[in-house]
């Protein structure tokens, strides 16, 4: 059966720098390439995660008038991803995220909202019959969480399970959280919103016992290289990522979580297989550079 998700979430322009390290306070370096420009967002990135997986995808964002974003609603409907909830407005051009990578894969990125930060509840309002007919819905925190919640409330009336990934870090709403079926942080936010590090197996069960508390059916903390831990109120486990040399890490989070949703099956509880396949799309994310354009196909997945 192919999933239907719909993603709330951003749409950015990202641009990007490498360098062999992160420069220090009051310090020139200087670059060997320019600045490079690809698609991204994290809503974007996993909406384009969940379409390259098989699963039938809506994404409701909203961008600028100004066609920044126009080579990536080119690539959105290459991966049939059904775009007629992509807002614009003329008050704000298309959200950016300026992100510098060094010589080991890893990234500091700042984020410039822009229009995403425009999202509304009439916006999602135009969206419900889709969120009422999907399987899964997916949000992230780049994009205000009025509209998330809204969007959640017509998920929950539905039966639709909600799927959030708090990122970037920030504490929460219990509205917002108590609406939540699946959270999917890493252990940087786990540790911001449950209040407890993730140094070992013991804290991350902790961390998995804060969510569960709140009525959450599945805690999914994605810890890198070490893979990625789960807990549910019967069951938990920790699932090996895939050992390769990382160029860029940009979209390794998104990735895992659009394809985490296109592989799902709340009846049958495939977590496992599930979290094992999106592991999998990761690994091969972080071997090429730039966010979406890094995003692998079923096929490739399948075949690694």
């Amino acid at each position: 059966m192919t999933n239907k998700v719909v993603i709330i979430g951003s749409t950015n322009v990202d641009k990007i720098l490498n360098v062999d390290r992160f420069v220090k306070p009051g310090e020139t370096l200087h670059l060997q390439n320019a600045q490079k420009i690809y698609g991204g967002g994290k809503g974007a990135n996993q909406a384009l995660a969940t379409a390259r997986s098989n699963a039938q995808t809506t994404f409701i964002s909203k961008i600028g008038t100004e066609g920044d974003a126009d080579f990536m609603l080119e690539d959105f409907e290459e991966a049939h991803m059904n775009t007629d909830y992509i807002m614009t407005t003329d008050t704000a051009q298309t959200g950016q995220a300026f992100i510098t990578i060094d010589a080991n894969g890893q990234n500091t990125i700042l984020v410039y909202g822009g229009a995403n930060m425009e999202l509304n509840d009439t916006d999602v309002n135009k969206a419900a019959d889709a969120i009422a007919e999907a399987d899964y819905i997916i949000a992230q925190l780049e994009v205000p969480v009025p509209a998330i919640i809204s969007a959640f409330k017509i998920a929950r009336e539905n039966n639709v399970t909600t799927i959030l990934n708090p990122a970037p870090a920030s504490e929460l709403s219990k509205d917002l959280l108590t609406l939540t079926d699946i959270i999917v942080p890493n252990e940087t936010e786990a540790e911001l919103l449950s209040g407890i590090a993730v140094t070992d197996r013991a804290s991350m069960h902790q961390n998995a016992e804060y969510f569960l508390s709140l009525g959450m059916k599945v805690v999914i903390i994605t810890l890198g290289e070490q893979g990625t831990y789960y807990a549910t109120a019967n069951s938990a486990g920790l699932i090996p990522s895939f050992k390769v040399k990382a160029i860029d890490t940009t979209a390794a989070g998104d990735t895992f979580i659009g394809a985490f949703a296109s592989r799902l099956n709340m009846t049958d509880f495939n977590i496992e297989e599930s979290i094992t396949y999106a592991n999998k799309a990761a690994s091969l994310t972080v071997q090429v550079e730039g966010a979406q354009k890094s995003i692998p196909l079923e096929h490739d997945v399948l075949k690694a």
